[in-house]
């Protein structure tokens, strides 16, 4: 290519557009049919069903300690499809990009979203760019879609207990602490950095050991708060919190006391939060922690018989308090 920015003609259809595809995409994801460049790929299941689901992507900074946009591509689709007990097996993307984006920038993304990919296992394997006038877009906004092979089964919301634990693998608000004081140039607070990863590996190794896992989801926009106010919405159960169980990072911690910002709060991006049975809590533990994404696993909770559809926090002063879901955006442009 002879230039080093995206001119409008990238995404034309013509020669400019091929070429941004043959030099620059294809270099990082492979065409599944080299010479051949079709317009949809099958995907290889073993089940007779597959599971789908679709994100977009729109952080600002598209940069940040720990990893940027194409990282969060990867992961925000891929751990939607894994707490699901879904295998990825295929993701398609797709790409939104500003006239004038610098050409290195661009490569830095997709080579960040080929590595992740390939952490995770998973093949990119379609997708499709478009280019828009400047100030259509904020340099790069990416959509990943993805199919994943449904391996464990989920109990689901239904099969939820009071006494069953609730457990997450780790610190909370570690990403939207990081891109918020990468956006605003905060420094001084410490060593934060996202915790965005892929985490198939993490959930796989815990579900083949037969661990009665009932529901998981990954608490990203909103926080654990959200999430948590999500699993009591049907009213047949509420959630006990004992904040001096949570794992913590010092480096968020002093960020939300600095803002007067809640971790509950604050999103997530590879963290998994599941509700076990009592009876195989410390197991799930165990496997966890002998994982590098869950050694700081924790049981942070217990499901109760009251107060139905609450979520109850038990503070280390020894106070309780109701956590409601976020009201609004506490942090703009966090994924």
């Amino acid at each position: 290519m002879s230039s080093d920015k995206i001119v409008l003609g990238h995404g034309s259809g013509g020669t400019l557009m091929h070429d941004l595809i043959d030099s620059t995409i294809l270099k990082h994801f492979p065409a599944q049919n080299p010479g051949s460049l079709v317009d949809a790929v099958s995907v290889q299941a073993a089940q007779d069903h597959v599971l789908f689901t679709t994100d977009s992507f729109v952080v600002s900074p598209q940069e940040f300690p720990g990893g940027n946009i194409g990282d969060l591509a990867v992961c925000g689709t891929v751990n939607d499809l894994a707490v699901m007990g879904a295998r990825p097996k295929g993701l398609s993307c797709g790409l939104i990009i500003e006239e004038g984006l610098e050409l290195s920038f661009l490569e830095r993304v997709l080579a960040s979203m080929a590595q992740m990919a390939k952490t995770a296992g998973v093949p990119i394997v379609t997708g499709d760019t478009k280019v828009v006038e400047r100030g259509a877009v904020d340099r790069i906004f990416i959509n990943t879609s993805g199919v994943g092979e449904p391996v464990h089964a989920m109990a689901g919301l239904d099969a939820v207990q009071p006494g069953d634990a609730i457990i997450i693998n780790g610190p909370l608000g570690q990403h939207g602490a990081t891109v918020m004081a990468a956006r605003e140039g905060i420094a001084g607070l410490g060593d934060l950095r996202s915790d965005v990863a892929p985490l198939w590996g993490l959930i796989d190794a815990l579900l083949e050991q037969k661990v009665e896992v009932r529901l998981m989801r990954d608490p990203t926009r909103g926080g654990l708060a959200t999430t948590l106010n999500e699993f009591v919405a049907p009213g047949r159960f509420g959630i006990n919190l004992d904040e001096t169980a949570f794992p913590t990072d010092p480096a968020v911690e002093a960020y939300c006391d600095a803002l007067g910002l809640d971790p509950l709060y604050v999103a997530n991006e590879g963290k998994v939060v599941m509700a076990v049975a009592q009876k195989d809590a410390q197991r799930a533990l165990d496997i966890l922690r002998a994982q590098p994404l869950g050694r700081d696993a924790a049981i942070i909770g217990t499901v109760t018989d009251e107060p139905v559809g609450k979520v109850v926090l038990t503070t280390a002063m020894g106070g309780r308090r109701f956590v409601t879901m976020l009201a609004g955006e506490q942090l703009p442009r966090i994924c």
